[in-house]
């Protein structure tokens, strides 16, 4: 079993210092930010390379920190099944551009089937794009809604399709 410190030396041994932005060792659960252009490639490294073998993706999600810091963030849960460890990955993003278009970051459901489904919740609900993604469309919410709801500016609709749904 690996412990997080050899894990964070595996990944700078691979990629070099600046692939890890910042190292959260005294959280209770210990994390490691990644910039967003090499998270494929991290995540690739972490699933094959045979010390650790982070072979399940537990959880892909979006957070929005709101328009003061204007900055999101996609949280990744790995476990590693026959060595029994766990690694959290942050990737940091800017929360808008300046032509509005949504958040961009490389999917990683070429390394693990599951995060097809993660990606498209996170695009779903927070709006951040996975670009590469195989079928990136709504998961819970018709085509055709409005906006994010899980972000902090959602301006949820009076109507839709002649139904009230503001009440």
């Amino acid at each position: 079993m690996a412990s997080f410190t050899e894990i964070k030396t595996y990944l700078v041994e691979r990629f070099g210092d600046e692939i890890i932005v910042k190292a959260d060792e005294k959280a209770l659960q210990p994390s490691l930010t990644v910039p967003a252009a090499q998270i494929a490639e991290v995540c690739q490294f972490l699933h094959q390379d045979e010390r650790l073998f982070f072979d399940f993706l537990a959880c892909l999600t979006g957070i929005d920190n709101g328009p003061a810091t204007d900055t999101m963030e996609v949280i990744y849960n790995l476990t590693s099944m026959p060595f029994e460890h766990n690694l959290t990955l942050k990737v940091a993003l800017p929360r808008s551009s300046p032509n509005q278009q949504l958040p961009r970051i490389p999917s990683v459901s070429h390394v693990w089937r599951t995060a097809d489904w993660h990606e498209r919740e996170t695009f779903d609900l927070v709006g951040i794009w996975f670009e590469n993604h195989p079928d990136l469309r709504r998961i819970f919410l018709p085509a055709d809604w409005q906006g994010h709801p899980l972000r902090k500016d959602y301006e949820q609709q009076e109507t839709y399709h002649g139904i009230q749904v503001k009440y």
